[in-house]
């Protein structure tokens, strides 16, 4: 979370009909059949669980991304709703670690409702940022957790974002993560679905996996077809956009948003959103075309 956030009005936000409009929008004119809800913090919104009990109807795959601080007071509505599967993003087992990186408490609570949730026999995956000199330390610690739980741990390369002071030599690598992985268990490699972002494996005869978001030194931009939109309707077609499409507004006034769709689709960048490759010699790289959006108000 970047130390000054600004926050929407309730007004800016999309409401829960309107989700359903947008979301089934996509399904229907373009056949998207997965959907996630990220944030932010989805579990702010007090109809979180209504709009879940709603995105369920559509012939998608839906999942939530969530840094579980609350989740245990509205768990059992979304497993009453129909959710399956459940992201939760933690960034290191120490609870002072964890008061520097969230800039909360809360990792007692995080850690029971992660076992909550996979006693409850959702498809729980943990997102770990690593992040060179803040936790790489517990790599190991992170894959250990798929011995004795199907769960599915993935570790993800540090991306710079407006607001989280991103150096290149923070950036652990991808090669490094496996390295380490490799100095103490023997893994194999697992088959990843055709447009997947991770790069998946298991620790041999262990019941969960582990895997590899490598957005900075082995980018697979060719195959991603992930679209965001954020909580005040705008349309991303990367991570790295800086380009927007306000697909709300023309809601609102009673347009037909598919012509917008297929627009920003269209205009995607063939890699990174337009940025350059992140070159492992450039060491001191002037990010100056980032989105001025930080990660938090994008949907990452």
């Amino acid at each position: 979370m970047p130390e000054d956030q600004t926050f929407l009005q309730r007004e800016e936000l999309m409401t829960r009909e309107e989700i359903a409009h947008i979301a089934n929008l996509f399904v229907e004119r373009f056949g998207v059949n997965k959907i996630r809800l990220t944030g932010g913090e989805p579990l702010v919104r007090s109809d979180t669980v209504e709009i879940v009990r709603d995105l369920i109807q559509l012939p998608v795959k839906l999942g939530l991304t969530t840094n579980a601080l609350s989740l245990h007071k509205h768990l059992d509505g979304l497993i009453d709703a129909g959710l399956k599967s459940i992201n939760i993003s933690l960034d290191t087992f120490d609870a002072e670690r964890f008061r520097t990186i969230a800039r909360r408490d809360g990792f007692d609570r995080v850690w029971m409702n992660i076992q909550e949730a996979l006693g409850r026999e959702l498809h729980v995956k943990v997102n770990m940022v690593v992040m060179r000199g803040v936790n790489d330390d517990e790599i190991l610690r992170f894959v250990e957790l798929t011995r004795d739980h199907p769960i599915h741990v993935r570790f993800i390369e540090f991306m710079p974002f407006a607001g989280n002071k991103w150096g290149r030599e923070r950036v652990y690598t991808f090669g490094e993560m496996l390295g380490r992985i490799g100095s103490v268990h023997s893994y194999s490699k697992l088959n990843d679905d055709p447009n997947s972002t991770a790069k998946a494996y298991r620790v041999d005869h262990w019941p969960g996996t582990f895997a590899v978001i490598s957005t900075v030194t082995e980018p697979f931009c060719g195959t991603c077809d992930r679209l965001r939109i954020t909580a005040e309707g705008k349309m991303r077609n990367c991570l790295f956009a800086r380009e927007e499409t306000d697909l709300l507004s023309a809601l609102r006034r009673g347009e037909d948003a598919a012509s917008l769709i297929e627009a920003n689709v269209l205009a995607k960048h063939a890699m990174l959103g337009g940025l350059p490759p992140f070159k492992p010699e450039a060491q001191e790289e002037v990010l100056h075309d980032l989105s001025v959006r930080p990660m938090v108000s994008i949907g990452g």
